[in-house]
């Protein structure tokens, strides 16, 4: 799931990016910056990914943090700016991925290594 929420974050990167160069942002410096910010997102995220296929200790760590902000965003998303068609499958798939990473299996994978 981690891999899968890395490409959409790749594919959102990439659609910034077509459209801070297409079209006439207010700021383009604030644009690209949310560009950086969105591929550097998508880029640990992979990292992560590849971090827990292999079970390395490290990874649980920045996949929480990054799952804790994400549904901060989708909360805001679905309740302050009224966008629940989009915040709420991120809440759900944020909700998703915590758990399944403090099942019980899951912690005893990361334990045993």
């Amino acid at each position: 799931m981690v891999a899968v929420e890395a490409l959409a974050l790749t594919a959102l990167a990439l659609t910034l990016l077509v459209l801070t160069l297409t079209g006439s942002p207010d700021s383009v410096g604030r644009a690209l910056a949310e560009v950086v910010y969105v591929g550097l997102g998508a880029a640990l995220l992979a990292a992560a990914a590849v971090g827990l296929w292999r079970v390395s200790g490290w990874a649980r760590g920045p996949v929480i943090v990054l799952q804790i902000l994400l549904g901060l965003l989708a909360y805001n998303a679905a309740f302050e700016a009224q966008q629940p068609l989009i915040g709420l499958p991120v809440l759900a798939l944020v909700a998703t991925e915590l758990w399944l990473l403090a099942t019980p299996e899951a912690r005893l994978a990361f334990f045993e290594r």
